[in-house]
């Protein structure tokens, strides 16, 4: 068994912050990622919208769909309103054999709001998880049974955030809701990374590898930043270049017998930190740790 290792753009092309990244393009993202060593990119808002289209654009970088980011309303949308709302991109999305979609809820969250906290992001209650994971399972079963593996995106800013949301989040959904694990939000939120992963393990379908820099962290919650003023300061990085042990990771990785894609997602400031240096980086330091851990990376 063996993973393969893939890379958001984010760094080149910022879909949140689009004037942060203004000095790059999303054809300078997709071949420099290329060059590094990556093979597979996550969707960006950038890249043609059409499955044939896209299909062409990836295709002239030699470089494959690793997932891609879906926004999902499942809080406020009964299952009729959410399946309408993301077939064009299960289908896009199966059309092109990605490893999954990567669903999180964005009907209330805060994470694209300059002027509000993360630390203001709306909170539900064990019972109202649980009763969201019952609506989350039917959408799931419904993106599986079409053929493609279904991804739950916990995320900064989000209804599913902390440690305890993403417990209640596996607790109450069926086996279809799959986990794309992020090792630098759920730090952020607060959780235990390596506690997480082993009680989960089971579950993950997809890996973001993404680092933090906890000084900055603390200092956004201290003094209540926005989740956009966070990426701005530096709040995330590169595995290897802030306070995760990606080495504990990867090994658990193999003791689970993972064989997903690892993807690298460290959204920042280009200007104190160079996309392509960064990457490289981020890369370098994926390989170091997999082949320490035995965890063969496919060609």
């Amino acid at each position: 068994m063996s993973v393969r290792i893939g890379i958001s753009p984010i760094a080149w092309q910022n879909d949140d912050l689009p004037d942060l990244t203004a000095g790059f393009t999303m054809e300078q993202a997709l071949k420099e990622a290329r060059d590094i060593g990556y093979t597979g990119v996550e969707r960006g808002q950038r890249m043609p919208h059409d499955t044939e289209g896209l299909r062409s654009y990836l295709e002239a970088y030699d470089i494959a769909l690793c997932g891609g980011w879906c926004s999902g309303g499942s809080l406020v949308n009964d299952f009729a309103a959410e399946s309408n709302s993301i077939k064009q991109q299960v289908d896009q999305f199966i059309a092109l054999n990605a490893p999954c979609i990567v669903y999180a809820e964005c009907s209330n969250t805060v994470q694209g709001l300059r002027d509000v906290p993360v630390n203001k992001r709306p909170k539900l209650s064990r019972d109202e998880v649980l009763a969201y994971a019952a609506k989350i399972s039917e959408v799931a079963k419904w993106v599986t049974d079409r053929g493609m593996p279904f991804a739950y995106h916990h995320h900064m800013g989000s209804i599913i955030e902390s440690e305890d949301d993403v417990n209640w989040l596996m607790e109450g959904t069926s086996p279809e809701v799959r986990l794309c694990f992020d090792t630098g939000h759920l730090l952020f939120g607060g959780g235990d990374v390596m506690k997480t992963l082993n009680r989960w393990g089971d579950r993950v379908h997809h890996v973001h590898f993404k680092d933090i820099r906890p000084d900055v962290v603390a200092d956004v919650r201290a003094n209540d930043r926005s989740f956009l003023d966070a990426v701005i300061a530096g709040a995330f990085t590169v595995p290897g270049d802030g306070c995760i042990d990606f080495q504990a990771v990867a090994d658990a990785l193999k003791a689970m017998g993972f064989a997903g894609w690892i993807v690298v997602e460290a959204e920042q400031d280009p200007a104190k930190a160079p996309p392509y240096d960064y990457s490289k980086k981020g890369y370098a330091h994926i390989l170091q740790v997999c082949a320490k851990a035995r965890l063969e990376i496919a060609d």
